[in-house]
């Protein structure tokens, strides 16, 4: 099997990258997503409502691929705001919870100095096994 682009139906299309690839095997590789809806719009320029929206939008793209969330087996995470992020600690938890539930895969989280879209606070990659 040739790899294979995964685009959500309804996504504005991305622009010299590829959502999702599904590849042999069954591995799904998730662009970095970030906080915009699918119509590439920032909807919050709360970090904790970006985060919950990126992580929406990779569960968008894994149950496109015919996966589940639980097919999640590792997220890096790129914040620009080390600071925001310990201190809201509460906050991610229940925002994580609410999109992946109580599934953890291997996780990192990066300290970066920007992103490629300026109001973008989070960007984070994904992985997943599909059987």
């Amino acid at each position: 099997m040739p790899s294979k682009h995964i685009q959500p139906e309804g996504w504005a299309p991305a622009k010299g990258y590829a959502n999702g690839m599904l590849t042999k095997g069954r591995t799904l590789h998730i662009g970095g997503q970030i906080g915009w809806n699918r119509d590439q719009v920032f909807e919050t320029h709360d970090f904790i409502g970006q985060m919950e929206q990126t992580l929406k939008n990779i569960a968008e793209i894994v149950t496109e691929a015919g996966g589940e969330v639980t097919d999640i087996v590792r997220l890096t995470w790129f914040i620009t705001d080390k600071r925001e992020y310990l201190a809201r600690q509460k906050d991610v938890g229940q925002a994580y919870r609410r999109v992946f539930g109580r599934h953890f895969p291997a996780m990192s989280v990066v300290i970066v100095a920007g992103l490629i879209e300026d109001e973008a606070l989070i960007e984070i990659e994904a992985t997943a096994q599909l059987d």
